[in-house]
């Protein structure tokens, strides 16, 4: 096995000492996965360790204005989400295990649509958007809290090209894989939005879209999100190139 190395300098009493750390030269994907509005961390825990199972570092955390931090969801905007989004892919890819050319985004909702604009700023390679929202660009930085939610609703309901907003936009120029999943009951992300974003994806190099049946924006019966759970996996699966009888590998 191929190996690397670098020099450290390790603190002992009041001096330190120079050594040398050396590891298999093997690198693994590194798997973001980012909760909607509203949500936590937490949410994303199981599925982490899912695909952690399969040969990757996973990331989750909470974004500002959620969870420890929910004293200011009133005053949080997309612009304040978006660089936690940012801060949080540059500290994977920091990672010496992780492969910074097999990178995947997991967003959901109000994630999915964050992810979509992230992948216009970072090198990603898999993207998997379930219910992604939609928002208009003018108030991009008005308080996530403070906008108009009937707006909003009309927003959603109008086929949009991609020209038109940041999302889509980045959607349009993405060049990796791709898995996008609706609920079929969903009435916060309706089915136009879906269908904005599959008519969007102009160049990526495969789109894969499920519809996980009966199923309401928040998955809100275990057995529905146990679908998206294995449906993420199956994905992840196949984009990694694994099968019944061979172990995850490392892309390059």
């Amino acid at each position: 096995m191929a190996t690397r190395h670098r020099t450290v300098q390790i603190p002992s009493g009041d001096r330190t000492i120079a050594g040398t750390l050396v590891a298999p030269d093997t690198v693994v994907p590194g798997v973001m996965l980012v909760h909607g509005w509203d949500g936590s961390q937490q949410q994303y825990l199981a599925r982490a360790h899912a695909i952690a199972a399969l040969g990757c570092i996973c990331l989750t955390f909470d974004l500002r204005g959620h969870a420890r931090d929910k004293a200011h969801r009133d005053t949080v905007t997309r612009e304040d989400n978006l660089n936690d989004m940012l801060a949080a892919y540059d500290l994977l890819t920091g990672h010496p295990a992780v492969d910074a050319n097999a990178v995947a985004v997991v967003g959901s909702s109000y994630g999915g649509y964050l992810a979509a604009v992230l992948s216009a700023l970072r090198p990603i390679r898999w993207m998997a958007l379930r219910a992604p929202a939609l928002y208009k660009d003018e108030d991009w930085l008005v308080s996530k809290q403070h906008l108009d939610r009937q707006e909003i609703a009309r927003y959603r309901a109008m086929k949009l090209p991609p020209s038109s907003n940041r999302a889509l936009a980045a959607s349009a120029i993405f060049e990796g894989d791709v898995l996008l999943v609706e609920s079929e009951h969903d009435t916060i992300v309706p089915h136009p939005v879906i269908e904005n974003y599959r008519a969007a994806f102009l160049r990526t190099r495969s789109m894969t879209y499920r519809v996980i049946k009966d199923a309401d924006h928040s998955l809100a019966k275990p057995e529905w999100s146990e679908a998206y759970t294995a449906m993420l996996v199956k994905w992840m699966k196949e984009m990694m190139g694994i099968t019944k009888d061979s172990a995850a590998p490392a892309p390059s």
